[in-house]
């Protein structure tokens, strides 16, 4: 059963990026991922949905890089750590760049689609954690907002208007966020490994109802 929605999310994924979404039709990818296009229905009702649970898969292969990355390595839960890994992880990911950029040409409806609530609560959480573990400066006005609104600029700055490659760019990302948002002492590695355990957590809690909703 994964199997065979796998494949017909890999269709729909080629042929958005190809076409676009107002474009590409569900004959069009029951015929690349070879299913008739009554069987794309067993799985979701209509074309949103199945693009919608695309966007979920994708978003699932990035929680579980970040999980492993934090086992790895507990230090990349330093917000500048971990701003430069989730920038070069969307970099891989063509379709989650097109929604940060709510990029109306490609995602049509999809550009527009509200968070769900377990997203919001999971982004909530990862702020407190951050500030409960001293992560951020205290000296920062409405720290969230000012650090989600800087992020924001790296991605949605167009790369044709720079020569730096994607590398650089998380670099520079980097460093601004350590020195504009985090306190120059280092946290200590027993603080760094109880706030990475305490994300991995999160991490964990979204995959179950992202997987239910893509294949259920």
């Amino acid at each position: 059963m994964f199997e065979r929605a796998d494949r017909i999310l890999d269709a729909a994924g080629e042929l958005l990026l190809k076409h676009g979404y107002r474009r590409v039709t569900v004959e069009d990818i029951a015929t690349r991922a070879d299913v008739g296009k009554g069987t794309i229905y067993l799985h979701w009702r209509t074309k949103l949905e199945l693009f919608e649970a695309l966007m979920l898969r994708e978003s699932i292969e990035v929680v579980e890089e970040f999980t492993a990355a934090l086992r790895r390595d507990p230090a990349q839960v330093q917000p500048h750590r971990f701003a430069r890994m989730s920038f070069l992880a969307m970099s891989r990911k063509p379709l989650l760049q097109a929604m940060i950029a709510t990029d109306p040409e490609l995602l049509g409806k999809l550009a527009k689609h509200p968070m769900r609530s377990h997203d919001v609560l999971a982004a909530e959480r990862f702020f407190e954690v951050a500030e409960r573990f001293a992560l951020f400066r205290p000296d920062v006005p409405n720290v969230r907002y000012a650090l989600s609104a800087a992020q924001g600029g790296f991605y949605l700055y167009p790369a044709l208007e720079t020569e730096l490659d994607v590398e650089a760019r998380a670099d520079a990302l980097a460093f601004t966020v350590r020195h504009a948002f985090e306190p120059a002492e280092e946290p200590t590695a027993e603080v760094l490994a109880a706030a990475a355990t305490e994300f991995i957590s999160i991490f964990q809690e979204l995959i179950p109802p992202y997987r239910k909703w893509i294949y259920d």
